[in-house]
């Protein structure tokens, strides 16, 4: 990914609400036979940058999980552009998005330490429900299940972060490109104007003369 000192994400925090917020990440390993990638939960391990995983027993052996290195990428709101957008110009089509790139080698978890990264993935993902669903609801039937997937804990090395909402244009173009998310007919995208209208307050506030 091209790293633009712009786009960058170099708060924690906000990395950490990423994994907290998205929780659906590719990882990514280079392997003797080739690439591996997957598809998967993630979660963050309390109030740090360390994620926990699971994945199903064979895809953990395509990837030979714990032996290399790996890139969990993990992606926030993202979506078209249109120059139709625009109050200025002139301007070409481009992609806003937020996303972030963890490096390491993860950690293989056994057994027992596996099925409480299920309980807790359960919990992270219920947790907003009204009547909380729980693993442990079918304990028998989960713990028969558990042993065909395998844990891991993610302590990245290397954390890549970008949040490309268009920092580079003016205010009124900012202002009309979040607009027209929230309500074109064809490439509307709230949760995508709702990140930009995030990152542009906070650039507003910084910019605000202190004292």
């Amino acid at each position: 990914m091209l790293e633009q000192k712009r786009y960058a994400i170099t708060d924690e925090a906000e990395i950490q609400a990423l994994v907290r917020d998205q929780g659906w990440a590719t990882l990514v390993t280079g392997t003797p036979a080739g690439l591996a990638v997957s598809h998967l939960p993630v979660v963050p391990e309390s109030d740090s940058l360390v994620v926990l995983g699971h994945l199903a027993r064979a895809d953990a052996d395509l990837h030979e999980l714990g032996r290399h290195e790996v890139a969990l990428v993990v992606q926030g709101p993202h979506g078209y552009i249109s120059p139709s957008w625009y109050t200025g110009g002139p301007y070409v089509p481009t992609w806003n998005f937020v996303v972030a790139h963890l490096y390491g080698r993860p950690e293989v978890l056994d057994a027992d330490e596996t099925y409480r990264v299920l309980d807790r993935t359960v919990d992270h993902f219920e947790r907003h429900r009204p009547s909380p669903w729980r693993l442990d609801s079918v304990s028998g039937y989960a713990h028969r299940i558990a042993g065909g997937t395998v844990g891991f804990r993610l302590r990245p090395d290397r954390v890549v972060g970008k949040v490309k909402l268009s920092q580079d244009k003016p205010a009124g173009d900012v202002a009309s490109v979040v607009a027209a998310l929230d309500r074109d007919p064809t490439h509307a995208n709230p949760a995508l104007a709702e990140a930009m209208r995030r990152q542009h307050a906070v650039a507003q506030e910084q910019a605000r003369p202190k004292g």
